[in-house]
């Protein structure tokens, strides 16, 4: 077979409409000139990945980015690539273009020092090829506000109240950095991400619903959650049915929870509230006195990749002290694959660990794609122990496994990127 005649390399800015370009017509989403120009605020030029129909092209074919963040593990923090913007044109697939960009990518990603890297995958089984797990769910519903009474009654404490764009910026991102904190999962913003990509209203977003809403709670003086939200007004004959669309709450208090969902619930004129990107489990099912009423539909959310293997399992915190030899299996990254002793000592939920080869016996077997999945504790071993992705072979190794991986809370990114 001839070899490939495209040519892949960093673009430059001047290329950036061009760069865009496949991954605007894979997903069948035409962007405008300012959508352009605010995504590129937001990105990295030198971590843009472009592949050209040939060395002096200036057509694009495929692309993929990555943003610099840190990720939250169980009791910690790690350096990570968030992969972006990958897409490859419909009529140059099954070429090896998307392969060679992953090969690429993670080749740079590796070299930058990031353990990780994380995405929000368009289908699964394109990244569970390139050694990506899925390693957080998250919820979605669309409930009528008819059906939204809380099981037990409270008492109102504090207020939510509608704030400016320019006034957000100085409030939300200290909620979200609270709870990001402590949430595995959740990445960093820059403040360019705030500005542009979450707190900023351009008409292009808005797909026919209103201007965008910020909304915080605040009780004693403190803010303890907030909400982003467009309405998508309607009528009948009945009367109004306009549905409330959420683009982000987060809450860092269980009063900050009750307060502002009860504000979201009760807005007039609003019929149904839609949400995504919700935790899994979501507390929701346990405040309204009718769970089911959500209607809610878990799926996958963040999917994780493992590039340096010790310094990712170095980074977080276990569940309890104890030695196991893991055989990973790692095609795409093959300096991962091997028996690896991984020793964790210390109080339970805060044990280090200290990972080196090894020649001793497996205590378990599992592909890479597995120890991504339950590397935030999101996944049990358990769970894929019981579809046959592991392989036991020390007795009553997956519960002790599943003991290690522990986390105190489910991981949750809200952030897409």
């Amino acid at each position: 077979m001839n070899r490939p005649e495209w040519d892949l390399r960093v673009p430059t800015a001047e290329q950036l409409k061009a760069f865009m370009e496949p991954t605007s017509v894979a997903f069948a989403e035409p962007t405008s000139g300012a959508e352009v120009d605010d995504w590129a605020t937001m990105q990295e030029p030198d971590r843009w990945l472009g592949v050209f129909e040939g060395p002096a092209s200036e057509t694009s074919i495929g692309g993929a980015a990555a943003l610099s963040i840190r990720l939250t593990v169980p009791g910690g923090q790690v350096p990570a690539a968030a992969v972006t913007a990958v897409g490859v044109r419909p009529d140059y697939r099954r070429r090896g273009i998307l392969r060679a960009l992953m090969r690429r990518q993670l080749d740079d990603v590796r070299a930058r020092g990031e353990p990780l890297a994380v995405l929000w995958a368009s289908e699964g089984a394109i990244y569970q090829r390139f050694g990506y797990g899925f390693a957080a769910g998250e919820g979605s519903f669309e409930v009528a506000t008819g059906r939204t009474a809380y099981a037990r009654p409270f008492a109102p404490e504090g207020r939510v109240r509608l704030v400016s764009e320019e006034a957000s910026a100085t409030l939300i991102p200290a909620v979200y950095e609270a709870m990001r904190a402590v949430t595995p999962g959740a990445i960093s913003r820059s403040e360019r991400w705030w500005k542009t990509g979450v707190l900023a209203d351009p008409e292009y977003s808005r797909r026919g619903a209103s201007e965008k809403y910020r909304v915080v709670y605040e009780a004693e003086g403190r803010t303890e959650g907030y909400a982003i939200y467009r309405i998508k007004g309607d009528w009948d004959h009945l009367g109004p049915k306009g549905v409330l669309r959420i683009n982000e709450a987060v809450t860092t208090t269980p009063r900050a929870l009750r307060e502002l969902w009860r504000y979201l619930f009760d807005i007039d004129l609003v019929t149904s509230v839609q949400a995504s990107r919700v935790p899994l489990p979501t507390p929701l099912q346990h405040l309204l006195a009718e769970p089911r009423a959500l209607g809610l539909i878990a799926t996958d959310g963040l999917w994780a990749r493992l590039v340096d293997l010790p310094a990712a399992l170095t980074a977080r915190r276990y569940g309890t002290a104890d030695e196991l030899v893991l055989d990973v299996s790692d095609e795409f990254c093959p300096w991962n694959s091997g028996r690896w002793g991984l020793r964790t000592s210390g109080e339970p939920g805060a044990a280090v660990a200290e990972v080196e080869r090894t020649e001793a016996s497996a205590d378990v077997a599992l592909d890479t794609t597995d120890l991504a999945a339950i590397y935030l504790g999101g996944t049990t071993p358990s769970l894929l122990a019981a579809t046959g992705r592991l392989e036991e072979r020390t007795e009553s190794v997956i519960g002790r496994l599943g003991a290690m991986f522990a986390s105190e809370r489910a991981p949750w990114c809200v952030s897409m990127f």
